[in-house]
Parts: C-alpha cells; sequence; structure tokens
C-alpha cells in the first residue's frame, strides 16, 4: 500500500508536469512559494494558540506541502529531493541528541539548550568558508520577522558578553533611545532610524526578562482587536456610525471593555 507522504509527492510531482500539470503551480519558483512557506507556518502558529486541534492537523498538513514543493522543485533541478531533506534531519537530531544516541550524559532541558547551542556553533564554524571571517551572529536567518531576529542577534553578542550586566542598564538604554526620537521628531531628521533603535532596546528589555517579544507583540495585538471590536460593537448597537463617533466617546467604551476583561 503506498504510503501517504509518497502519494502527496506523486500529486506534487503530477501538479509540476510541464505539459499536463496544474499551470499556477508550473509557474511557481523557490522565491514565489517562500511567502507562502512563511503564512502556512504563522497558520501553524495561530492553531495551536487557539487551541484547534482540528485546524492544526489541516495546517500541517498544508506546511508539509510547502517542504514536499520545494523539495519537487530542487529535484527538478536535481539539486536534492525529499529524502535528502529527510535525510539532512535526521542526521541533524542523531548528532544533537548525543545522550539519547550516544554515550553523552544531559540530565536537565536547560544543559540540553546549551549543548545544542555549542553543536550549532560547531556547525557554524565548519560551514564557514576558510576565507571567510566567523562571526557569532552567522546563521541568523535576514527573513526572520524583525523583532524575533533582534532578539536572536542580542542573545549571540551576549554569549560573548556583549550585554548589560542587569536591567538598570536596558531601562536607561530605553530612555536614552526615546528622548531621541522625540528629538528626531522635532528636527525632522533620522525619525525611522531612532524608532527602530528604540525597537530594538524594548527587544533588549523582553529578552533580560525572558519574554519572547512575538509572543508578547501578539498578545498586545490580539488585547487591542478585542477591545477595538467590543467599542464597534457597542456604537453599532446604539445605532451610531463608529466613522462619526467622537474620540471621547470612543476612549469611554474602550475603558468599558478594559474594565470587562479584568472583571472576568
Amino acid at each position: 500500500m503506498t504510503s501517504k507522504i509518497t502519494q502527496l509527492k506523486e500529486i506534487m510531482s503530477r501538479l509540476r508536469d510541464p505539459e499536463n500539470g496544474c499551470p499556477w503551480d508550473v509557474e511557481q519558483n523557490f522565491a514565489s512559494i517562500a511567502p507562502c512557506t512563511i503564512e502556512e507556518a504563522y497558520e501553524v502558529l495561530d492553531a495551536i494558540e487557539k487551541n484547534d486541534m482540528d485546524g492544526l492537523r489541516e495546517e500541517l498538513g498544508d506546511l508539509l506541502l510547502q517542504v514536499v514543493f520545494h523539495s519537487q522543485m530542487a529535484s527538478e533541478q536535481k539539486i536534492f529531493d525529499f529524502e535528502d531533506v529527510a535525510a539532512a534531519i535526521i542526521n541533524k537530531l542523531i548528532v544533537r541528541h548525543p545522550h539519547v544516541f550516544g554515550d553523552a550524559e544531559i540530565k536537565t532541558a536547560s544543559q540540553q539548550e546549551i549543548a545544542w547551542e555549542e553543536q550549532k556553533e560547531q556547525e557554524r564554524k565548519n560551514k564557514a568558508a576558510s576565507n571567510i571571517p566567523h562571526s557569532n551572529l552567522d546563521g541568523v536567518a535576514k527573513a526572520l520577522p524583525a523583532l524575533l531576529r533582534a532578539a536572536k542577534l542580542q542573545k549571540r553578542a551576549a554569549k560573548v558578553g556583549f550585554d548589560w550586566p542587569d536591567l538598570t542598564g536596558v531601562l536607561a538604554k530605553i530612555e536614552e533611545e526615546l528622548y531621541e526620537v522625540k528629538q528626531a521628531v522635532v528636527d525632522n531628521d533620522g525619525i525611522k532610524e531612532e524608532v527602530g533603535d528604540l525597537l530594538f532596546a524594548v527587544v533588549n528589555l523582553s529578552r533580560k526578562l525572558g519574554i519572547d517579544p512575538e509572543e508578547a507583540l501578539r498578545g498586545c495585538n490580539a488585547k487591542f482587536e478585542r477591545r477595538f471590536r467590543y467599542v464597534e460593537t457597542s456604537i453599532a448597537i446604539a445605532g451610531s456610525d463608529i466613522k462619526k463617533a467622537s474620540l471621547e466617546e470612543m476612549d469611554r467604551l474602550w475603558d468599558e471593555a478594559k474594565k470587562l476583561e479584568k472583571s472576568k
């Protein structure tokens, strides 16, 4: 009996057939599909946050399709195929877990995280070309969401001691960057750069507090959406148009939404 993964690969191959496949699928390339891959990964996360297991099953399938799609295109160019992708991750998992597949002893999750990072560091050094200087920032993908990439860059730098010793320095840096934003607004010069510096400093604070900045901002987005929807609904129930509502009225309803959330 044909396995489902084999069937999926066969379907993808047929969709990519230049003569009898789907025109849309045939026209795609790595670059055009990349945004879809990122989107599917976020939809997996969304299903997890909603605790939607049926949705998670579906979204994981969509994400798996992206892996098969990229593998099929690579296979057509004789670069690699799905089996090579699977073999690479199998080898990586075995190498990075010597305490499971070897004789190493790791007792706690924190010890494993340290060992994992040490292994990845060695892998980066092994991959580095001899004529290219090695950097501790190598391997932090440029395509990551900006907040997540900022946290990863800071974490890498912190490993070699380039970090504030405590929260005092981070908080002072945020105050400094906020002042520079205000000054840039007055001068009407370099505003975007200064806002970026402020965001970077806030990410640093999140990291020092053990908070994932992406997760924190997603939570803030969800909170804003809940409260704004409450404002919209309340105004609509009153028979009014939100576009004609005053800021004072919307602020009052916003505060009402906050109180209702806290009471729950």
